[in-house]
């Protein structure tokens, strides 16, 4: 089987990790630089282009898209689509998921445990959007934030009044939410592969003064046994989404889990360093299942 890894760069452990895990077990596998695909787009051949040739086709695609070409990528996975390759994660779930308000408002709908997230335009708004949340400690997210970034917590309303104002008259984005406090500092991160959860990890913020425990902000990993609640939770968010990969992110409150993110393109290197599960082989063992492989080899 030949596999496509779309990313941009080749270095990133979890790009080498799909590349090793795919010739493991005996498929070809190319990274192809996200950025440097360009497209064909006619009703009679569809076709994408790379560094001045076709590429040639592949059976499977696995989309490394990082946050700041969703659109771009999203549009090469598209065209993918349209040359029917196998997607681990299709363009329109992936574009769901980047969007933190749309993924939210999914979430909800179908009943997912979720802080209480608070959403405006207009600064005349700010005292009542503050008080919906549940007053301070509050959380303020960037919607386009990544790794940590753009989150900030705010302790007193007269505080929060003013990053909201800032925020919203620098035309940001943002998101207000609860701040969990019984949570500590502490997330959880499950990586789930074709509807199952196959590693789990606790992030725990490295100091009581920071509240993000995300690794690139220093956060410390650890293998955790989550709950049965936990796994459907997070199985059903990443079904929701309808992302087939997916890193779903949740905390324990003293009202029961909660999501705060569903990620369409999860590190690999934290939990696999965490738990010392082969992450990146179950994902390679998902597009065999999903594409029929063993039974096409055994032919």
């Amino acid at each position: 089987m030949k596999i496509a890894i779309l990313s941009r760069r080749h270095d990133l452990y979890s790009t080498r990790r799909l590349l090793e895990s795919a010739k493991k077990k005996g498929h070809k596998a190319d990274i192809i630089d996200t950025m440097r695909c360009y497209m064909n787009i006619t009703s009679l051949r569809p076709t994408i282009h790379y560094k001045g040739a076709e590429l040639c086709h592949y059976d499977a695609v696995i989309p490394r898209i990082g946050a700041s070409v969703t659109f771009y990528g999203a549009a090469v996975v598209r065209q993918l689509e349209t040359m029917n390759v196998f997607c681990v994660n299709d363009s329109v779930a992936i574009t769901r998921a980047r969007d933190k308000l749309r993924s939210l408002q999914l979430l909800s709908k179908k009943g997912i445990g979720l802080p209480i997230t608070g959403f405006a335009h207009s600064l005349d708004e700010i005292q009542d959007l503050i008080k919906m949340v549940g007053g301070p400690p509050l959380i303020i997210k960037f919607l386009e934030g990544t790794q940590g970034i753009g989150v900030v917590l705010v302790e007193t309303a007269k505080a929060a009044r003013s990053v909201i104002e800032a925020f919203l008259g620098l035309k940001v984005n943002i998101l207000v939410q609860e701040y969990i406090k019984e949570a500590s500092g502490c997330d959880i991160r499950c990586f789930v592969v074709g509807g199952k959860v196959v590693a789990a990890m606790k992030r725990q913020a490295l100091s009581p003064e920071e509240f993000r425990s995300n690794l690139h902000r220093g956060g410390l990993a650890s293998e955790i046994e989550i709950t049965e609640e936990e796994r459907t939770m997070a199985i059903r968010a990443a079904h929701i989404i309808g992302l087939n990969v997916a890193g779903v992110d949740l905390i324990r409150s003293n009202r029961g889990p909660l999501i705060i993110e569903v990620n369409a393109s999860p590190g690999i290197e934290g939990i696999e360093k965490a738990t010392g599960k082969d992450v990146a082989l179950s994902i390679i063992e998902f597009i065999e299942e999903s594409t029929n492989f063993d039974k096409r080899t055994n032919l």
